[in-house]
């Protein structure tokens, strides 16, 4: 079995050409239509999806798979092994023409990431970590911010959220803004461009694995909002939110959502 170094250079250049194509076949024209429950995809999506799996099946035939845009097969589960892919994360980025998508592939070993690329094509920017290794953007180490507050962060995520009535104490002000790829959400946490990313909705193993490495390496918290560690290769691959924050401050995220019931 490859170790985490090896499984790293070949997933960050299996990202680099997914994304490549991916950016190719937006100037092209693309096909568009709607999943069940009204969630856009594009052949863009299915085609990288194919591209990597016909890739990285072939450079690792004994590791299962686990993407999007593949259907479910549940022989991924008796594997130690396996790839975790969403071929275009933020697909209403990409549909807009906008920058904020990203291609998501990592390996889980019995869990937890060894190894996770993270691509933006549209902006060249490459987000990776191998377990132990750290995290790098464009090969530079990369760290969260030392924020220590909530009052005035840099927060992604739904605005309207935060101002909702219902809240039992009111979030003070703060810079909140949004990206459509909840994993790179997760990696400009990492890298201490935004100080925190919260999601109160639930998010699919292929949206977390890499950006779940890339923040833990670079020293960011990656959470649910009841503060529990992502799982991998589970039956139901779901997490039914996300806290990602500097460390400082996601305890005081954590104290505010806690109470909040949802489904797991």
């Amino acid at each position: 079995m490859s170790d985490a170094g090896d499984d790293l250079a070949l997933i960050r250049e299996a990202a680099r050409e997914a994304g490549a194509l991916s950016l190719a076949m937006r100037d092209a024209g693309l096909k568009i239509w709607s999943k069940d429950g009204g969630s856009p995809v594009t052949d863009a999506d299915l085609a990288v999806d194919a591209m990597l799996k016909a890739r990285l099946g072939s450079a690792r035939p004994d590791y299962g798979w686990l993407s999007e845009e593949t259907a479910d097969d549940p022989a991924r589960l008796g594997k130690s092994r396996l790839f975790v892919v969403d071929p275009i994360d933020g697909t209403a980025a990409y549909l807009k023409g906008r920058p904020w998508f990203a291609v998501s592939i990592a390996v889980v070993e019995n869990g937890r990431p060894v190894a996770g690329a993270l691509y933006a094509p549209a902006l060249d920017e490459m987000f990776e970590a191998a377990a132990g290794g750290g995290a790098r953007m464009n090969g530079s180490a990369i760290a969260p911010s030392r924020a220590e507050v909530l009052e005035d962060c840099a927060m992604l995520g739904d605005a309207k959220m935060f101002v909702h009535p219902a809240w039992p104490r009111p979030w003070p002000a703060m810079r909140v803004e949004s990206r459509n790829s909840v994993a790179y959400r997760m990696a400009l946490v990492a890298a201490g461009v935004f100080d925190a990313a919260l999601a109160l909705s639930p998010k699919n193993e292929w949206d977390l694995a890499a950006a779940d490495l890339i923040c833990r390496e670079a020293g960011a918290t990656a959470v649910d909002h009841l503060g529990r560690p992502f799982g991998y290769n589970r039956p139901v691959p779901r997490a039914p939110s996300v806290v990602c924050a500097a460390p400082a401050l996601a305890p005081l995220i954590l104290e505010r959502v806690r109470h909040i019931e949802l489904p797991n």
